[in-house]
């Protein structure tokens, strides 16, 4: 039996989804709405979906694939695991203000008229003014895109849900991969 070959004329995009169970993180956060108004500290079970795609110049025909599944899921679930069981706040908001107490265990917070303290181990703070779910999922695509950063993906796509039907979505291109650093 003779073999169809491919027309070459059409056009096709390959990338690769990747939703495990495991790509997620439970962390707590509060979202701050404007300069009177933030939400309460609670918590999230989020999801994490991520779509990579191949740059278009990477002869995919030779290997056949242009990423280890393998390696790729173990880059993604590292990221979860960073940010699981932590409470997530915002370095860069104007009002978010921190010391760490006198016996060096706990970061003292003074958000507004809201005191906390917390261990140091259990709060990551990141680079940015609040921890909206677009935030975050900006966050964790760059930090993802540093992991990345020599391989054949030219662009990532990372959704983080933070409620059932409720995500938001960054898209990167490999251009501004040599330009990030991990938060």
């Amino acid at each position: 039996m003779e073999r169809q070959k491919t027309d070459k004329n059409f056009s096709a995009e390959t990338y690769l989804n990747l939703s495990k169970q495991n790509f997620k993180f439970s962390s707590a956060h509060f979202l701050i709405f404007n300069q009177t108004d933030a939400e309460m500290l609670h918590g999230h079970n989020y999801q994490v979906v991520v779509k990579v795609y191949p740059d278009p110049n990477f002869k995919m025909d030779e290997l056949g694939y242009f990423i280890d599944f393998s390696a790729l899921k173990s880059k993604i679930k590292f990221l979860c695991d960073q940010w699981d069981e932590h409470v997530l706040l915002p370095e860069l908001h104007q009002d978010m203000k921190y010391k760490i107490s006198s016996d060096q265990k706990n970061y003292e917070i003074i958000f507004r008229d809201r005191f906390y303290s917390l261990p140091k181990n259990e709060v990551i703070w990141l680079k940015i003014n609040n921890t909206s779910v677009e935030q975050l999922s900006k966050v964790f695509a760059e930090n993802l895109a540093v992991e990345l950063k020599s391989s054949a993906v030219a662009k990532i796509k990372v959704t983080i849900e933070e409620t059932l039907g409720q995500s938001a979505t960054t898209v990167l291109m490999t251009s501004i991969f040599n330009t990030l650093s991990l938060t």
